[in-house]
């Protein structure tokens, strides 16, 4: 028989043939790389613009009277600009930005394809939820990255103070843009944390229960985690993620006790108190 909304094909166990399974990850991941190849082919046109929004964090960091008045003790090209220093460079570094952003471009679409691929291994209840899943992740990979814009100054700053006086401040396009998509891929990625969670627990391999229990190493790994991901290493951004990403982690602590209260109060409606009490202490 066929899996409702997926043509995909099921043993009479519910079970699915491998070379199902391979042919319906080759179709998502095709419909994946041709949403990505739309929005770098949008972001390529539209590189000028990007790029200008890119550097602005660092244009951020040099105080205006500085770039006017003492530009030229501050920085080598009086100004916010970055020093090609490869001939190749701008090539690169425009595919890079144009890769990227198609990238970002594409979460909803990866996002929205992710799900369609593992949709058919949930409950029916929970299949329900595509959309939302979809919305809330972009949404969430959106907030992150404009978290972490919001944060590169910041950052930019300490780097930049931290060695002293008497270094000029100068960056080459590659290694300043690679510096900024890491920040906004980190911080984006870090967001769809919740989305990780409550995933896991509609999938039945976790339990809210076992996410109150293990809160304390929750921080520590959360804390871990974001020191290794973000690139700058300082303690503003560190905090920045940190925080967040714990608050998600209490929201799914949330979204997993009302979903398993729903169930205890369904489960009681179709007069089986015995499966309620199961579904609270589980």
């Amino acid at each position: 028989m066929n899996d409702t909304g997926t043509g995909r094909s099921r043993s009479p166990d519910g079970t699915m043939p491998l070379m199902e399974h391979l042919a319906e990850l080759r179709k998502r991941i095709i419909k994946c790389v041709l949403a990505v190849v739309a929005g770098a082919i949008v972001c390529w046109v539209f590189y000028p613009q990007i790029l200008d929004r890119l550097v602005q964090p660092y244009c951020d960091v040099i105080p205006e009277e500085t770039i006017t008045e003492e530009a030229t003790r501050r920085n080598l090209f009086g100004g916010c600009e970055l020093l090609v220093l490869d001939p190749l460079e701008p090539f690169s570094v425009r595919l890079t930005v144009a890769g990227y952003g198609g990238l970002t471009l594409a979460v909803p679409v990866i996002l929205w394809q992710i799900w369609r691929f593992v949709q058919p291994g949930l409950h029916r209840r929970e299949r329900r939820h595509a959309v939302a899943f979809t919305v809330v992740g972009a949404l969430l990979f959106a907030l992150g990255a404009g978290l972490a814009y919001w944060s590169i100054p910041r950052a930019l700053n300490f780097l930049a103070s931290i060695g002293g006086e008497d270094l000029v401040t100068g960056f080459s396009p590659a290694k300043y843009l690679s510096f900024v998509i890491k920040m906004m891929a980190a911080f984006g990625i870090g967001f769809e944390f919740p989305i990780l969670l409550v995933f896991l627990q509609l999938a039945g391999i976790i339990h809210y229960r076992q996410l109150i229990r293990g809160r304390r190493f929750a921080i520590v790994g959360i804390v871990a985690l974001v020191a290794v991901i973000t690139p700058s290493g300082d303690p503003f951004t560190l905090i920045v993620l940190s925080v967040p990403m714990y608050l998600f982690y209490e929201m799914a602590i949330g979204f997993g006790w009302l979903r398993a209260r729903r169930e205890r109060r369904r489960t009681i409606e179709d007069g089986d108190p015995r499966r309620a009490d199961a579904g609270s202490t589980g």
